[in-house]
């Protein structure tokens, strides 16, 4: 029997990309799978589906992580399903680029209540909910550590997201939660390909040693390590998922 068996992970944004493929690698896994979406219930219901006829298990569950209460919903129907939740995965973000002094109001707004206040509110409900012995797993970007123009507002809430798990892993002391960040790189996801030239993916594809883009299952195979019992003596770290990028 898995190690994971009987335990429940909670992954945000999960209806498409890299959190689509960190739940499917998750289940796979042995873990009970709740995929949260804001939008996009046909492919939440869709990958649910995928996950069961695979032999996992599944659930959906709709909720704007920028809504505090609606995150509080989240928790509770996960809990009143399965028991609890050991596993949080914040991977529901939004990226809107422009160099700083083009940047509006609306957009600065929106990014800090997803990428900064979205992320706060999930960790403030699973440092009070998570079951002993979890695991929590933010999302960063590599662009934290690149620092490339236009990206000023998103890393900034990156760079928020990176120290505020830091902390929180101290916090945990006493209940053998660990706290990491992944921060990818360059991953092929239709998000990040959606409007770029091949030009510019192949140049940011040879931007690492590797010489190639990252795909959703590297980054799952990260989260994968550590949620799982490998991952244990990791706490407190930025993992940079980005083939040597940065």
């Amino acid at each position: 029997m898995s190690a994971n068996q009987n335990k429940v992970a909670l992954v945000t944004g999960a209806s498409r990309g890299i959190g689509a493929s960190i739940a499917e690698r998750l289940a796979k896994d042995g873990f009970t799978v709740v995929i949260n979406y804001a939008g996009n219930a046909a492919l939440a219901e869709d990958l649910a589906q995928k996950i069961e006829k695979a032999g996992g298990k599944a659930l959906t569950a709709q909720g704007d992580v920028a809504d505090a209460e609606a995150v509080r919903r989240m928790f509770d129907a996960a809990e009143a399903a399965f028991g609890g939740v050991d596993v949080l995965v914040n991977n529901a973000g939004i990226m809107l680029l422009s160099r700083l002094a083009d940047v509006d109001d609306a957009s600065f707004d929106r990014q800090i209540s997803v990428n900064f206040k979205g992320t706060f509110n999930t960790l403030r409900e699973a440092a009070k909910r998570l079951r002993d012995g979890g695991r929590v797993i933010n999302f960063s970007s590599s662009v934290v550590g690149l620092k490339p123009e236009t990206y000023s507002v998103y890393a900034a809430t990156k760079a928020a997201v990176e120290t505020m798990g830091a902390i929180l892993a101290k916090e945990m002391r006493g209940r053998q939660i660990t706290v990491n960040t992944v921060a990818p790189g360059p991953t092929g996801t239709d998000l990040f390909l959606n409007g770029k030239s091949d030009e510019l993916i192949d140049r940011l594809a040879k931007a690492n040693p590797l010489e190639r883009l990252g795909t959703p299952e590297d980054i799952a195979g990260v989260v994968a390590f550590l949620a799982g019992p490998d991952g244990a003596w990791i706490n407190g770290q930025v993992l940079r998922a980005n083939g040597g990028m940065v």
